[in-house]
């Protein structure tokens, strides 16, 4: 496994790829109201990445796998059951007590920024806001294990220890990944695991952290669109990402909005 420490020009680079990202999260949010459909937010995301932030989105036409369809939205709009992946659509219109996770993707003079945020449309159900509420702190519980020295198997034990303690499970088949120039790198980024062991984390790298947790069984099916993952059983799933760079001193994360800094 080759991870690429970057450098100084290449994190400035990706600290403005990670500002502009997290500016779409806060520009979409007042618009996800019921009666608004997934394919609406594309559009809007899509109109203020390319005009507004003179960013590209990532996602639209990406394929990472043989066979794979590109994907063909700027966004994903993961709405209840599905994992991840969602793709946006006129026919998914969101309704009162929806949960949606927004995943975006900028990039800018060629380096990537990647993040994503939880929703709710109107007053969610108890569960969905436990759901999301624990799913949140165990991103923040990762990223909180990345420093020079810790090792990649630090920050999975931690998040699967919250997940679990709140009678959560944690998806297996997808995972945080490097990130730079290239959308997806080395290293893989597990949100599950054990303490000590997996590659030693060190100063210059950067990657994602993204947990998905489900309400119910972990065990996830993809759809014949070969891109939206959805629970097998059909129970709520919630995620966070950020994008990272690990400096001497620890984690800084690249995508944090406005509300994060205040909280």
């Amino acid at each position: 496994m080759t991870v690429r420490l970057r450098t100084r020009d290449e994190i400035e680079k990706m600290r403005t790829a990670g500002r502009l990202a997290a500016q779409v999260l806060e520009m979409i949010g007042e618009y996800v109201n019921p009666g608004v459909t997934t394919e609406q937010l594309d559009k809007r995301c899509h109109d203020f990445i390319v005009n507004d932030l003179a960013c590209i989105p990532a996602p639209l036409n990406y394929s990472n796998a043989p066979g794979q369809p590109p994907f063909p939205k700027s966004i994903c709009t993961s709405v209840n059951h599905v994992v991840c992946h969602g793709i946006p659509t006129e026919r998914k219109t969101l309704k009162l007590g929806d949960v949606v996770n927004i995943d975006v993707t900028v990039i800018k003079d060629g380096f990537h920024g990647d993040t994503s945020k939880m929703y709710f449309v109107g007053q969610p159900s108890v569960l969905a806001q436990r759901l999301v509420k624990v799913t949140q702190e165990c991103l923040y519980r990762g990223i909180r294990q990345v420093h020079p020295g810790a090792h990649l198997g630090d920050i999975g034990h931690a998040i699967q220890q919250h997940a679990e303690a709140n009678r959560f499970t944690v998806v297996r088949e997808f995972c945080g990944h490097g990130i730079g120039d290239r959308f997806h790198d080395e290293p893989q980024i597990l949100h599950y695991g054990r303490p000590g062991v997996g590659l030693e984390i060190q100063s210059g790298m950067t990657f994602t952290i993204e947990p998905m947790i489900n309400a119910g069984k972990r065990h996830v099916k993809l759809l014949p669109d070969h891109w939206t993952v959805v629970t097998k059983d059909h129970k709520l799933s919630a995620q966070w990402e950020h994008t990272i760079l690990v400096t001497d001193r620890g984690a800084e994360v690249m995508t944090l909005r406005d509300e994060e800094k205040e909280a």
